[in-house]
């Protein structure tokens, strides 16, 4: 048995930033781990392999599955089939709730295949400018304003200590929000990139002193992130 560590577009129209081996594999795959059984049909269509997507089966993995059912799934799956597992959107098992079925695996002497495709938080890095030899991703930070408040200090604090570049996450629709909190809690001289919608038309990508983002606040020139899936650095 294989498992196939399966990349997903960061978005619809980023087919093209997906390695071929990715389609070679979804010809000869029958069982899936997946986070939502719905989206993973939608890519597979997508690919238009002229498989019969019926013939799949597909077993949902997320947040809320426990490692005891990822065994059981395993367990319905014959020895010698291949098996793929799929993120919503990026790479499987980063930030994601997949690393399940890959600790699995290695429990079980599944050879674990990871296949090459974009991820959000290494392509925010890379294109940051910020420091590629040390860094740490932490992601979400806690969403109640005084604990935010604290860790993005600690953060930073962390940062200049350790020549470390933080890199974290938010929820879409609290992005603006981070933001500000950021812009707000941070020392003027720390750098701050803004990474949103990677790989797509409207792509954004920004790196500032704090205090260049001050001063854009107060143009009202800030970026509107509602909802908009985006990666925060920081370098103190």
């Amino acid at each position: 048995m294989k498992l196939y560590l399966i990349p997903i577009p960061l978005s619809e129209n980023s087919l093209h930033t997906l390695s071929p081996q990715i389609k070679e594999v979804i010809l000869v795959t029958d069982y899936y781990f997946v986070e939502e059984i719905r989206t993973a049909r939608r890519f597979i269509s997508s690919l238009k392999t002229g498989r019969d997507i019926s013939q799949m089966t597909f077993f949902e993995l997320n947040k809320k599955t426990e490692i005891k059912e990822v065994g059981e799934n395993f367990k319905k799956i014959p020895s010698g089939a291949n098996v793929g597992l799929m993120s919503e959107a990026g790479c499987p098992a980063v930030a994601d709730p997949g690393s399940l079925a890959v600790n699995y695996a290695h429990k079980h002497h599944i050879q674990v295949i990871p296949l090459v495709g974009p991820s959000s938080i290494l392509l925010a890095l890379m294109a940051s400018g910020l420091n590629g030899q040390s860094f740490a991703f932490q992601g979400y930070l806690p969403i109640e304003k005084n604990n935010r408040e604290k860790v993005i200090k600690t953060l930073e604090k962390e940062s200049k200590q350790k020549r470390q570049t933080q890199i974290f996450i938010e929820t879409p629709y609290r992005n603006n929000s981070m933001l500000e909190s950021l812009i707000e809690h941070l020392w003027e001289e720390t750098y701050l990139c803004v990474a949103s919608n990677l790989t797509c038309e409207n792509e954004y990508i920004k790196t500032k002193k704090v205090k260049e983002w001050k001063n854009e606040k107060v143009k009202k020139l800030l970026p509107d992130l509602h909802k908009q899936p985006t990666v925060f650095l920081l370098l103190a």
